[in-house]
């Protein structure tokens, strides 16, 4: 039997939104914290209400756009997540480094802006250092970050997720009409979206049950 695609619903905004996800599905929410751009930031006091509503086995990450050790660091402890996002993909090593010493039960997810070739031997390096990659179409050179709605080259993001040793998410421009698709062709370990399940903003729970629909087939 072929491996349950993970579902990570992103840019969860309130504890209703939070308990809609959940029960559609989701195995992972992702809160916003403030970003250069992109949808769905919340602020850090709201993270740690949600988080602290979730239970395991449900993960709750938090996606945050600081760079520096101590920064890092710091906004994990103070929204209370079990999963650290980290969205510019030029993290450098130290910053893994001391999220393991200082909150050694939290998981690091590295995300990696698919724009070219190189992104695979970026996302390969990052993977010697986290718990899992997550493959996006933001543009870090222009502190885009995620959230664009927009799909990239799922024949390298296939690559990465064959060749990494740790396990893959996609995101990026995905919904109920295109998830199958996205599955099939690139093999991830799981799905992360948030546009594509929202209707002027907001978290449509009809758009979550097409979405897990269209998974399971």
């Amino acid at each position: 039997m072929p491996a349950r695609i993970r579902l990570k619903v992103c840019c969860i905004a309130s504890v209703d939104e939070a308990q809609l996800a959940i029960a559609a599905g989701a195995d992972a929410l992702g809160l916003v914290a403030r970003m250069p751009s992109g949808p769905g930031p919340i602020d850090d006091d709201l993270i740690a209400t949600i988080a602290d509503t979730v239970c395991p086995p449900v993960a709750t990450f938090l996606l945050t756009c600081e760079v520096g050790p101590d920064a890092v660091v710091d906004h994990v402890r103070r929204t209370r997540v079990n999963t650290v996002q980290l969205v510019d993909d030029a993290v450098k090593p130290d910053v893994y480094a001391a999220l393991r010493k200082a909150a050694p039960a939290v998981r690091i997810v590295q995300v990696v802006h698919v724009r070219a070739r190189d992104s695979v031997a970026l996302a390969l390096a990052a993977a010697d250092h986290v718990d899992a990659l997550l493959l996006d179409s933001g543009n870090p050179h222009a502190r885009e970050l995620g959230g664009t709605g927009r799909t990239h080259d799922w024949v390298l993001s296939r690559e990465i997720a064959e060749r990494s040793a740790r396990p893959v998410f996609l995101a990026g421009g995905i919904g109920p009409s295109n998830v199958a698709d996205a599955i099939e062709r690139v093999r991830p370990f799981g799905i992360d979206l948030c546009s594509g399940v929202r209707t002027n903003g907001a978290l449509d729970e009809a758009k979550l049950i097409a979405l897990t629909a269209a998974m399971r087939r």
